[in-house]
């Protein structure tokens, strides 16, 4: 068996959000993985500054409709989907009127960045597990990129264990040099908590959360371990390397998408031995 399935979950695609390192590799590697024959799925968050208008967006009625609950709040979970005809692929959005609706990315229009940052985060990365198993679609390897993707493999690895959807499920976290400069607020943590989650599961950062924590806990529960920009936080890096678990090195252009299809495989046959 091999990894034929990949879920690509990201924080921005071209041309839906401004160009930049990370919007660039949302676009080109999902399609070039495509084109090399695995399937997959490929979501971002429905930032307010995604036109939906001029990109066709559309609600998906049969996939929205469920509430999340973050700190004893509801908070409704709404897809939307655009499609890329000349590439036969679609781009699932995550919506919410609260977190993403009316607001930018990281920060606001004057640079502030949102004091909920880490509660946005969680939301997205529960309500991209839940479409999935509402699509009853089964990744193989599930692809991490940027901090909005961040909780992502801690809830595969502590919450979505047993679903049919991600029980054999291999999760690859890449790490960016963009991340936020602000500290998550001071109830991150506590927010994390569902499930079988225990604070000992999150024991290995330190609190209060910044970027590099985050990316910690991410790789604490990943099984591969990308560095996608060129320079990065080198402490990432070398914490990913002490678990012990597969690095791609920086890759250039031309050659990423080719070392990326070669890690799943090895990724997903380190994780099978094991």
């Amino acid at each position: 068996m091999s990894a034929k399935k990949v879920l690509f979950i990201t924080q921005e695609i071209t041309p839906y959000v401004p160009e930049s390192e990370l919007a660039t590799i949302g676009q080109d590697l999902p399609q070039a993985i495509q084109d090399k024959g695995r399937e997959i799925r490929t979501f971002m968050p429905k930032w307010g500054n995604v036109n939906e208008r001029r990109n066709q967006l559309h609600e998906v009625i049969r996939l929205s409709g469920m509430n999340l609950i973050i700190d004893d709040t509801d908070h409704p979970l709404i897809i939307k989907v655009a499609s890329i005809q000349a590439a036969r692929r679609q781009v699932y959005f995550i919506d919410n009127d609260d977190y993403f609706q009316h607001r930018l990315m990281v920060a606001d229009e004057d640079g502030k960045e949102y004091e909920d940052n880490g509660e946005r985060a969680i939301f997205y990365a529960r309500g991209v597990l839940e479409t999935v198993k509402k699509l009853r679609w089964c990744p193989d390897i599930i692809h991490c990129h940027g901090w909005m993707s961040a909780m992502v493999p801690l809830y595969i690895k502590k919450v979505y264990y047993d679903e049919p959807s991600f029980r054999d499920s291999k999760v690859v976290f890449s790490v960016y040099s963009d991340g936020f400069k602000s500290n998550l607020a001071d109830n991150f943590t506590s927010q994390l908590m569902l499930k079988d989650i225990t604070p000992e599961d999150i024991n290995m950062i330190k609190t209060p959360v910044n970027y590099e924590e985050l990316c910690k806990l991410a790789v604490t529960y990943s099984d591969g371990v990308i560095q996608n920009s060129e320079t990065v936080n080198q402490n990432i890096l070398d914490y990913a390397r002490k678990l012990n678990i597969p690095v791609l090195d920086y890759q250039p252009a031309d050659t990423f998408a080719d070392a990326c299809d070669a890690f799943y495989n090895q990724v997903w046959e380190n994780a099978e031995n094991k």
